[in-house]
């Protein structure tokens, strides 16, 4: 984990190398930005339905991207703003948009994951189990219905199962890109996301993405999805 943690911390300081004067004027001014979060697991633990190698290139690579260019976005907006610049903060929106969504979205999407060897797969108990049941008719048809959506969506992006906490109700819902589930209503909580863009699966499964679908329910983690519904209908 530490190794982990020291190449994760590498990659951003190198990606945000050029930036660094503009980072310390927008910290002067108390921006707050984000970090990479690390893995509760080994890359190599949600073998062999998700290969070591995605899952390392994933987190270090695509995920810490994200990371560094929505913090770079997030200074260069603290400080257009300083100026009075309208014309930059509005065209800042759409990297703050996209990389900041990259980051809420891989930030759930590592925790929606587990290791068969600790749970991972189990099918969803209790009050879940329960609501999937009532909106949904099984857990078998939910699972078909997200595997469905998730490989008609065209492009990238994401497949999740929400809760509309005013509705008391779940929801399957897709977003384009890196567009986090809160752009289809400010109501709707992510319990579960599954990333569809080809850099998830793409080194192992090519371009069946039936497949991945098919796959990834062997190491979905149930548990969390269940303690966030717990929390949210309390």
């Amino acid at each position: 984990m530490a190794l982990r943690t020291l190449a994760a911390k590498k990659t951003l300081s190198l990606a945000l190398g050029g930036a660094r004067p503009l980072a310390a004027a927008a910290a002067a001014r108390g921006v707050t930005t984000v970090a990479l979060p690390d893995l509760s697991y080994d890359f190599g633990a949600l073998e062999p339905a998700i290969s070591g190698e995605i899952m390392r290139l994933h987190h270090q690579k695509h995920h810490a991207t994200y990371v560094a260019n929505y913090n770079k976005a997030l200074e260069q907006l603290d400080a257009a703003i300083a100026k009075g610049d309208a014309s930059a903060v509005v065209q800042l929106q759409g990297a703050i948009k996209f990389n900041g969504g990259g980051h809420v979205n891989h930030s759930i999407f590592w925790k929606n994951l587990k290791p068969i060897s600790e749970g991972g797969g189990e099918p969803p108990h209790g009050k879940l189990g329960w609501a999937i049941d009532e909106d949904f008719g099984s857990f078998e048809a939910l699972v078909k219905k997200m595997n469905a959506e998730g490989a008609a969506l065209q492009g990238s992006g994401w497949v999740w199962l929400a809760l509309d906490k005013e509705a008391k109700k779940l929801l399957v819902e897709t977003t384009a890109n890196q567009d986090p589930l809160m752009t289809k209503g400010a109501s709707l909580v992510p319990l579960l996301g599954i990333d569809v863009w080809e850099h998830a699966y793409y080194l192992q499964y090519k371009n069946v993405r039936p497949d991945y679908l098919n796959n990834i329910w062997k190491v979905m983690n149930w548990k969390y999805a269940g303690e966030v519904y717990e929390n949210v209908i309390a």
